[in-house]
């Protein structure tokens, strides 16, 4: 069986490489720097040199491939959102012309509002250039991981942990989904070894509760023996915190979406249900690894 995967040094990539390879396969690892991949997995991996915004390249690289995981990294230019769907088209178009079988996108809870998101509306586009591809006809499979919020955000946040006060935009109280990006990959693993499953599909990975921001920041703070408390900050003084460090408004709009497009009465498409609960808590996980490195930071 041949599985590509994209980003594999990445969050989720990193721990799905891990389980392919305990499992017999040798993965196509794609990404800009494969010696990343080379150094950590040698030649149990198949490590190639592509650039997601290359269509040319993405073709050539996914000839041949029986499913496909697909990360697409956030944009480097100043519209995020447009970087995004550039990709998927590109990537839709590669797995259109060599036929690949199944194609598994880490897309997010909230790409079903398809505007208003922020970056999210990316994944957004992302998912409807897959999907016009995944029909009847082409018998091509898709399935779109609408995952909840990774707890590996939180290691963006170890300056402001290890002062005591987490600056957010959503009300502090407002449960919603947190999710370990190493339950991500278990679920994105068992999917790219099944061969039974068809046309397109979603799947919600909420993880094992929802929490808001002074649940998690609770959990975080009795691992870490301090008080840290979440701080809830206007939308205009956020915006101009992001501004001063010469991000464009673009860029500032697709952080922002992230928070207000989800808050104040979103619910998920998906419900949370025993099949999108996932079992990593945020307590193991900032054990793990939030720990240790606010110890070797700090």
């Amino acid at each position: 069986m041949e599985i590509a995967i994209t980003a594999p040094s990445g969050n989720v990539g990193r721990f799905l490489v891990g389980h392919l390879v305990r499992a017999g396969i040798r993965s196509r690892l794609l990404s800009r720097h494969p010696e990343q991949s080379r150094a950590s997995w040698g030649d149990l991996v198949d490590a190639r040199e592509v650039d997601l915004r290359d269509a040319a390249a993405v073709t050539e690289a996914t000839r041949g491939v029986d499913a496909l995981f697909l990360v697409v990294p956030p944009g480097e230019t100043d519209d995020p959102v447009a970087a995004y769907a550039a990709v998927g088209e590109a990537v839709a178009a590669a797995v259109a012309k060599n036929r690949v079988p199944r194609t598994v996108l880490q897309s997010s809870v909230g790409a079903e509002l398809r505007e208003g998101a922020g970056e999210i509306d990316g994944l957004a586009r992302v998912e409807e250039a897959l999907d016009r591809i995944s029909t009847e006809d082409t018998g091509l499979a898709v399935t779109h991981l609408r995952c909840g919020y990774f707890f590996s955000n939180l290691l963006f946040e170890l300056d402001a942990i290890r002062s005591g006060t987490v600056a957010v935009l959503r009300p502090t109280d407002e449960p919603f989904p947190w999710v370990a990006p190493a339950d991500i990959a278990m679920l994105a693993a068992s999917l790219l070894l099944r061969t039974d499953w068809s046309g397109r599909r979603m799947q919600a990975v909420h993880g094992p509760q929802d929490l808001s921001w002074d649940d998690a920041l609770a959990v975080v703070g009795n691992v870490l023996g301090r008080t840290v408390t979440a701080h809830r900050v206007g939308n205009d003084a956020m915006r101009a915190t992001l501004a001063g460090v010469g991000m464009s408004r673009a860029q500032v709009e697709a952080i922002m979406g992230m928070s207000t497009g989800l808050r104040e009465g979103f619910v998920p498409e998906q419900p949370r249900t025993p099949v999108t609960t996932t079992d990593t808590t945020l307590g193991a996980w900032a054990w793990a690894e939030l720990r240790p490195v606010l110890d070797t930071a700090g």
